[in-house]
């Protein structure tokens, strides 16, 4: 029993093994997972077949056999996950993959775009290094009352 590279606890002929092998995957996140088991066992041709067919135009299948190559895979985290179940039609995924390349601590950060297309999920859009929403930074008064909720002045609260 070989735990499944993609972190969920499984073992792999209970996880990704099957959605490799040519079984469509149920959510987005499974085909993410599936993925990301087929970088760290260099399966490179499942990666261009899982993805859209204007996403496949701009695979660099040199590239990604060089990196699933030489890069030691040190595991996967899944941060968010919108839509992309069994019922949608697309969805999104926020994730970190943490591997070693040429003896460097490195991270991929990408929102992933996926797509079902007649039952089965394709990844169809990344933005590398998603940037959150900008921060609002609300400007106090002195004389306004204080955000704490005192019920005092602000300059007299929080802003002394």
């Amino acid at each position: 029993m070989t735990p499944c590279p993609c972190g969920s606890g499984v073992n792999l002929d209970g996880c990704c093994g099957p959605i490799i092998a040519g079984k469509p995957a149920p959510t987005a996140e499974a085909l993410l997972r599936s993925r990301y088991t087929a970088f760290v066992q260099g399966d490179v041709g499942y990666l261009a077949d899982t993805l859209t067919p204007g996403m496949r135009a701009d695979f660099d299948q040199i590239e990604a056999e060089s990196t699933a190559e030489d890069a030691q895979w040190q595991g996967l985290e899944v941060r968010t996950v919108t839509g992309g179940g069994e019922a949608d039609e697309t969805g999104t995924i926020e994730f970190v993959a943490r591997f070693k390349l040429r003896d460097q601590q490195r991270l991929h950060h990408e929102l992933a775009s996926f797509r079902r297309e007649d039952g089965r999920w394709f990844c169809a859009g990344a933005e590398v290094n998603p940037k959150g929403p900008p921060r609002q930074v609300i400007k106090v008064g002195r004389n306004e009352s204080c955000p704490c909720g005192s019920g005092r002045k602000f300059k007299k609260c929080c802003g002394g």
